[in-house]
């Protein structure tokens, strides 16, 4: 099993449309350790760790988000092992 971390960033109307608690909830689903906030710019940043698998199907579901949510893109980088804490949690 290979683990890696990715931090995202996501464009588009995804403020005001429960995108954190969404990705929460995605994230707990696929055993993944990391956090979610809302950045001043309007966009949500991610960081997620896990087995690659559900890393990557979770940037994936990051395309669609919540059903209010309208996604212009999103931007997925390598991140370092280590720092996404215990649990996923919502940042503020």
């Amino acid at each position: 099993m290979t683990m890696i971390a990715v931090k995202a960033r996501v464009t588009g109307h995804v403020q005001g449309v429960a995108f954190r608690a969404w990705t929460q909830a995605r994230a707990e689903a696929l055993g993944l350790k990391g956090w979610v906030l809302n950045e001043i710019s309007g966009s949500v940043l991610a960081l997620f760790e896990g087995e690659k698998d559900a890393v990557q199907q979770m940037v994936d579901e990051l395309w669609t988000g919540p059903g209010a949510a309208s996604v212009q893109n999103v931007q997925a980088d390598s991140a370092p092992l280590g720092q996404a804490g215990d649990g996923f949690v919502i940042r503020h």
